[in-house]
């Protein structure tokens, strides 16, 4: 047994407060991707419209070197990515050194307000480091410290992240749930989450429901009630945990969802109609499902049997 591991399983109150440090510190850079991801994924987005207008010969667009060189006109920098530049105030532009920028206590240390220019700071920057931190934290507590831990921290904290830019921009991106399905299927070569017959199955079953639902709304609606995003998210925890796990996500986030919704359009905070994200409950009934998932399928099969 490693020596660090011998020493978070003999002490767990060191292992808890690692992890609740270091997700903290995480949940910093969380923040970046969450803001910064889309803005690359448009940039992106705009430079492939551009070469494909070009090719067709369509004069009437930016041309692929004006935003090869940068000119998105998006009031970024030329050169915009997780690292560069540095984080600055989105009121001011002024540098934020890192001494500046710890988490929770530089936000709590300036009463929320960018230490310049005095203008607020959201408050969903320290809302998502704490968020972080204390799920991970649960995680940590959930499992302990072992190597389904290690599999566990990193998926936790992508669903932050894709929950935070679901919520913000109604997008999942593939830069983020394409890897981590590949990601589940390879750790459950060894089984550490499911078999790997599961895991190929799970991840087959939660891409096709969801797209079978989605199918039949459109056919009976003409609209699209859901994006691409989510089934690729589903597909994301049948990799991981199994065809198993599918039926109690569906049902985790739909129940979410469906109390969520029905609550904001009663206090009239959303419009009938307007859609809402799915994938952030998607993402907390996959959660869920990774701490108790199978005291979940037991409870439901007790019940559905009326043991």
């Amino acid at each position: 047994m490693a020596w660090w591991l011998e020493s978070f399983t003999l002490y767990p109150a060191l292992f808890f407060s690692c992890v609740f440090l270091v997700s903290l510190l995480l949940g910093s850079f969380l923040n970046v991707v969450i803001h910064r991801l889309p803005i690359m994924m448009e940039r992106e987005w705009k430079l492939e419209c551009a070469e494909a207008l070009e090719l067709s010969g369509d004069q009437a667009t930016l041309k692929t070197g004006t935003l090869n060189n940068g000119n998105f006109n998006d009031g970024y920098p030329a050169q915009y990515n997780l690292v560069v530049p540095g984080s600055a105030c989105p009121h001011c532009g002024t540098a934020i050194p890192a001494w500046r920028n710890i988490p929770l206590i530089s936000y709590l240390a300036q009463k929320g307000r960018c230490h310049q220019c005095a203008e607020p700071i959201s408050v969903r920057y320290p809302l998502v480091e704490l968020a972080t931190a204390l799920l991970c934290t649960l995680v940590a507590w959930q499992l302990g410290p072992t190597p389904q831990f290690l599999a566990a921290w990193l998926l936790t904290l992508s669903l932050v992240a894709l929950s935070a830019i679901d919520l913000d921009k109604m997008l999942l991106p593939d830069q983020i749930t394409l890897p981590l399905l590949w990601l589940g299927l390879l750790l459950n070569i060894d089984g550490l989450f499911a078999s790997l017959s599961d895991a190929v199955l799970g991840a087959a079953v939660g891409y096709l429901s969801l797209w079978s639902v989605f199918q039949g709304f459109k056919l009976l609606t003409g609209k699209e009630g859901m994006g691409y995003g989510d089934f690729k998210l589903l597909a994301l925890f049948g990799a991981w945990f199994g065809w198993q796990a599918i039926l109690p996500i569906i049902l985790l986030a739909s129940v979410g969802g469906a109390v969520v919704g029905i609550t904001l359009m009663a206090t009239g905070k959303l419009a009938q109609g307007k859609p809402m994200p799915f994938g952030p409950w998607i993402a907390l009934g996959g959660f869920i499902y990774l701490l108790w998932g199978p005291q979940l399928v037991s409870w439901y099969l007790s019940a559905a049997l009326g043991a």
